[in-house]
């Protein structure tokens, strides 16, 4: 799967297809979601990115996301 003409990726996140800007990363996406960075956990196509990486992972066109959030409670 190539880039779109518009230089927009096609990823999936959690099974939904979703578009991000070339050049997004792992960061940019949590941010795009709404979510805290350190209250989630990132799967890149089966691999799990540290949250130290997530700034300099850079999200590619076809990838496959699962985004799993941490909520405290008592």
């Amino acid at each position: 799967m190539a880039a779109t003409p518009d230089h927009t990726l096609r990823i999936t996140v959690n099974g939904d297809p979703r578009a991000m800007p070339a050049g997004a990363t792992v960061a940019d996406l949590v941010t795009a979601l709404g979510l805290r960075p350190e209250q989630v956990a990132v799967e890149r196509n089966k691999v799990i990115v540290r949250r130290a990486d997530h700034a300099a992972t850079a999200l590619a066109d076809g990838d496959r996301l699962e985004v799993v959030t941490f909520f405290g409670g008592g």
